[in-house]
């Protein structure tokens, strides 16, 4: 059965037209490499934080409009924030601290001063 176009959910793009895919292999960023270390370092055992299946939901349940605005590791990272706040690892108080900690150690920017 289909389901109607207003209560598909951002990251079910099916049947609608998206263009090519692009295949060309890229080398990662910097910080794409280190949010692909933070997540396997999260969901290595025996200490799992989370799952695939929690991760997916997460990134699911983002907004259409940060689903469609935000790139892959984009979505990883706030995946595995709102995850680590679920499962009370962090809040956003400390996320919060940490933020405004490193902003003031590397200017507002997030730059070097």
């Amino acid at each position: 059965m289909a389901t109607p176009q207003s209560t598909r959910k951002p990251h079910d793009m099916g049947g609608d037209p998206a263009g090519p895919i692009d295949r060309e292999e890229h080398t990662p960023t910097l910080v794409e490499r280190r949010i692909d270390a933070m997540m396997q370092l999260l969901r290595q055992k025996p200490r799992a934080f989370w799952v695939t299946d929690e991760n997916r939901r997460t990134i699911e349940s983002l907004t259409p409009e940060t689903y469609r605005d935000s790139s892959y590791y984009q979505k990883w990272c706030l995946a595995m924030r709102s995850l680590l706040i679920e499962k009370e690892v962090l809040t956003q108080d400390d996320i919060d601290a940490k933020l405004a900690e490193v902003k003031a150690r590397h200017g507002k920017d997030g730059g070097t001063p």
